[in-house]
């Protein structure tokens, strides 16, 4: 019994690992090439053109960085928002990069709209030029 035991939990990791193997490829390439940069963020404002996310530098500063719309779906896969529940490791952004180039972001935001990490932008204030020909994410990191 033991041994059919130990046989079955064999199985099943092997066929773990090639299901992660398998759901690992993006467009033709393994995930394993892409570098990860993990970013907490202080606080995300949606705007009518992407979103406005705000991260803390060394030092006690502030940077902001544009996210596009069009970057979230809509047959671009640059971008992806993630709603979560309650937890610690939200807001935040994962920034993608292959060869030091931008690929792709997933940003992961509080489920709710009401939570105090979300932000409103008045209608008054235009931030169209901030959005204007944003063709890759460069984060600020020092």
């Amino acid at each position: 019994m033991k041994r059919f035991v130990a046989a079955v939990a064999v199985a099943a990791v092997v066929s773990a690992a090639g299901a992660a193997s398998v759901f690992a490829q993006n467009r033709g390439r393994v995930e394993s090439d892409l570098a990860v940069i993990n970013v907490s963020l202080e606080r995300i404002w949606p705007y009518r053109l992407g979103y406005v996310v705000q991260y803390r530098l060394p030092g006690n500063r502030m940077a902001r960085a544009y996210l596009p719309i069009e970057w979230f779906g809509g047959g671009d896969d640059r971008a992806e928002l993630i709603a979560l529940p309650a937890g610690a490791s939200w807001p935040s952004l994962s920034v993608f990069f292959r060869d030091g180039e931008f690929v792709r972001l997933r940003l992961y935001v509080h489920r709710s709209p009401m939570h105090q990490t979300w932000g409103n932008i008045p209608s008054t204030v235009n931030l169209q030029s901030s959005f204007e020909g944003i063709e890759t994410l460069e984060l600020r990191l020092r």
